[in-house]
């Protein structure tokens, strides 16, 4: 049975709306978690004058996911809704570019992170290990340079694959930014390896830190339980193994999604594609609440502000009535 063009057109509109709208709902709740992280810690930066290095890698991670999911939801709903403006010379460009560049940032300061509550909690009698633990916080700026600079590379090398002639010139149709059947060829080898490689070498720093973490935490709670401390402590361990194991198997379905949109990128979208839309969205937001609840700091911040969205809500509701 031949399909006509017209129903052809439909069904690439229907798509490309139901994609959208999951990445909205997505998206801007990520976003406003995100935005307030990063406005509790610059906060507390302008009343202390100063940051500890947890919180500089959390202010951080909090503007690159905030970034990745903004400029990742504008390049979608134009890729989908609006695929004429992408056209404009360079906005396709700068707009792979962006996504990649904070995709890769979040990736880092992700696998960072949990590198460091490794070093500042576990336990190891390690020459190498003490060492690192005293030098941590002179080593998380220029971890977090190099963060970046790997990141950046990725988004130039992106840029520069964007700005061929192949990846454009398939892309005719209304919609068809967003699910474009590239060719592969040489031209892609050196964005997918460098990419590869990136998300496979954040992807062992994150394994390997939260296992030994883990560990640590486990040897210490067997410690307390045979010398019969405190229960209060023994929770706090507990709480923090769950948040640590959660976050490694949210990172590894991250990861996973990340090497099958490598793969699926040169394919015609279907159902795969979009699972992998979906599950990419959820981790920037869902990772960061879980960040906020295990930080005290943060944790206190947010249950100040719920009370004070419910008055506010209530308030409108009541004016709404009268």
């Amino acid at each position: 049975m031949e399909v006509s063009p017209s129903t052809q057109q439909f069904n690439v509109t229907s798509y490309g709306a139901i994609t959208v709208a999951f990445i909205t709902l997505e998206a801007f709740p990520g976003m406003w978690i995100n935005s307030f992280i990063v406005c509790v810690l610059c906060i507390d930066w302008v009343k202390k004058k100063t940051l500890n290095s947890n919180e500089k890698i959390l202010l951080l991670l909090g503007c690159s996911r905030f970034c990745y999911l903004c400029f990742s939801w504008v390049y979608k709903f134009l890729s989908f809704i609006y695929p004429n403006y992408l056209y404009v010379p360079t906005i396709l460009q700068l707009a792979v570019f962006f996504q990649a560049f904070f995709n890769h940032c979040n990736l880092w300061f992700s696998a960072s992170l949990c590198g460091f509550y490794c070093i500042k909690i576990a336990n190891f009698s390690n020459r190498s290990f003490i060492y690192l633990k005293v030098k941590i916080d002179r080593i998380v700026p220029w971890l977090l340079l190099g963060s970046g600079i790997l990141a950046l590379a990725v988004g130039i090398v992106a840029y520069d694959i964007a700005d061929k002639p192949h990846c454009n010139s398939n892309s005719t149709g209304r919609g068809n930014f967003g699910t474009a059947s590239i060719k592969m060829d040489k031209h892609f080898f050196p964005s997918f390896f460098l990419a590869g490689f990136e998300y496979a070498a954040s992807f062992m720093v994150v394994i390997f830190a939260a296992v030994f973490l883990l560990f640590s935490l486990w040897r210490h709670k067997r410690t307390m339980q045979t010398n019969s401390m405190k229960d209060l402590s023994m929770d706090a361990h507990i709480r923090a193994m769950k948040s640590i194991f959660s976050f490694l198997v949210m990172y590894s379905i991250n990861f996973v999604c990340l090497v099958l949109n490598m793969v699926y990128v040169t394919k015609k979208r279907n159902h795969m594609t979009f699972l992998i839309v979906v599950f990419q969205y959820i981790f920037p937001g869902l990772h960061s609440l879980i960040l906020i609840f295990s930080n005290p700091k943060l944790e206190k911040a947010l249950l100040k502000i719920l009370p004070l969205q419910r008055s506010v809500m209530r308030t409108v509701c009541m004016s709404q009535k009268l």
